[in-house]
């Protein structure tokens, strides 16, 4: 039988420092051969909603699977199924809004913990949804912060975050209203936007910033200005592949000039030591996400050990006739 793992079971389950282990352990998997992966791709019926896919496989987790979802104007829905490597039997069917949120903050919290300052203590962020409260999440997670501005075109709407997220992680979160406010007092940079054009210029950033850009997956869309890309000094992402697809940011920022690609790393060089990271407190470092299948698969094996240990979860059953006939012919 596999399980059924519901949007509140997740929550119950996954911690964001369980979240941060699962994606740094993901990214040495690829380093060491012992995952791969396929890139996002995307199903569109002309004016109805997309459907998206990526597939994993981690063989020293002995699972593989994918994360499928569909968007569309009611909003999105996520699955992973989850089956063992070896026999192909499906494990778990799990419902991944929230696993998604929490790994695409993970991810962060791995790229600030490995290429921001030590002593960054002032976080800002731009974009004030679901995934903007992961982001906060776990590069607090990280690092000592002391200071958190943030920005959302909609004032009560950013309000109503600085105030969460001051509980949530007992820091003052305070909401401010310009963009350049956030980026001007940043060690720190997230953006979690929904934006097509630049809402970052480069001239706002000082010296020794991280940005973690998350918003932008579309090969049209883009949080950063080109200013903002050139004046980053190193830059990763957790797919080379899929960033050359999707990442706008980069894909507008290096302008065409095919050799910029070359100077982009991958956070399984850098967690391998094939890649160097940040080399003096003045850089600026950059971290562009698209958001990685084996992000997911890795942070899915580790819930679905969980609810068997802790007995969460709904027992399904699927393909049992089959493997009753096939018991029986043997």
């Amino acid at each position: 039988m596999a399980l059924l793992l519901t949007e509140s079971d997740v929550r119950s389950l996954l911690t964001m420092p369980l979240a941060i282990e699962a994606v740094e352990m993901a990214f040495r998997r690829l380093a060491s051969g012992d995952a791969l992966g396929h890139s996002r791709q995307r199903l569109h019926l002309q004016g109805k909603s997309y459907l998206h896919y990526m597939a994993a496989g981690d063989a020293a987790g002995g699972y593989m699977g994918m994360k499928i979802y569909t968007s569309s104007r009611e909003g999105l829905r996520f699955l992973v199924p989850l089956f063992h490597a070896e026999s192909g039997d499906l494990l778990c069917l799990i419902e991944a809004d929230y696993l998604g949120q929490m790994r695409t903050g993970a991810a962060s919290g791995v790229a600030t913990k490995l290429l921001s300052r030590p002593d960054s203590h002032s976080v800002g962020i731009i974009g004030t949804g679901l995934q903007a409260r992961t982001q906060l999440e776990a590069v607090a997670a990280v690092r000592a912060i002391e200071r958190v501005l943030a920005y959302g075109r909609d004032a009560q709407r950013r309000a109503e975050f600085a105030k969460e997220m001051t509980a949530k992680l007992g820091k003052h979160v305070e909401a401010v209203g310009t963009p350049e406010e956030v980026v001007r007092a940043a060690d720190i940079l997230i953006t979690a936007t929904t934006a097509s054009l630049p809402i970052v210029k480069g001239e706002w950033l000082k010296p020794g910033t991280h940005i973690n850009a998350i918003g932008a997956n579309f090969p049209q869309k883009r949080e950063l200005d080109t200013d903002a890309i050139r004046r980053s000094d190193i830059i990763f992402v957790d797919s080379r592949e899929q960033a050359k697809l999707e990442a706008g940011d980069l894909i507008h920022g290096f302008e065409g000039d095919s050799v910029r690609w070359e100077s982009v790393k991958e956070m399984a060089e850098l967690l391998s030591g094939r890649a160097k990271g940040r080399t003096s407190p003045e850089q600026i470092t950059l971290f562009k996400s698209s958001g990685i299948a084996i992000e997911d698969i890795v942070t899915a094996g580790k819930i679905y050990e969980l609810a068997l240990a802790r007995g969460t979860g709904t027992k399904i059953t699927i393909w049992e006739m089959a493997k009753e006939a096939k018991r029986t012919r043997s």
